[in-house]
């Protein structure tokens, strides 16, 4: 597997997303973003994490795409004033949601709006971590 498995991960959440929003599990492309393009809310994200415990037997929480999201920075050293994500923070961002363009958002990212970045793909790759951390763990 090429992708580390990324691939098996969308197919494991694509009917966890479908369900939860109410689509199609055709509808639900690697590159759509859960809270934007497929239209989910924050409680709707939970019901995805908690379905995919059942089935992948991972749990990832809330908490944990927050830690991801922000890396070992700092509250400071990721968001400024305003609540705008500064340059490191942008980095950071970079390294856990490849498809970011930074120039782009420089000086424009509010912290608050992160989620509507992160993608079904950007999922499937975090499930796929912690699946390969609890099998190392065995």
């Amino acid at each position: 597997m090429a992708d580390g498995g990324i691939t098996d991960y969308v197919a494991v959440l694509r009917p966890a997303l479908a369900e939860a929003v109410g689509l199609e599990e055709s509808d639900i492309e690697p590159s759509a973003t859960i809270l934007g393009d497929l239209g989910a809310e924050s409680i709707d994200l939970l019901d995805v994490l908690f379905r995919v415990e059942r089935v992948v037997g991972v749990k990832i929480s809330a908490t944990e795409i927050a830690d991801l999201l922000q890396g070992d920075l700092s509250d400071d050293e990721f968001e400024g004033p305003g609540g705008i994500v500064t340059a490191a923070g942008l980095d950071q961002l970079q390294r856990v949601l490849p498809q970011i363009d930074k120039a782009e958002l420089a000086g424009r990212l509010v912290a608050d709006d992160i989620m509507n970045l992160f993608t079904v793909e950007n999922l499937a790759y975090l499930v796929a971590q912690r699946a390969a951390m609890a099998a190392d763990a065995r």
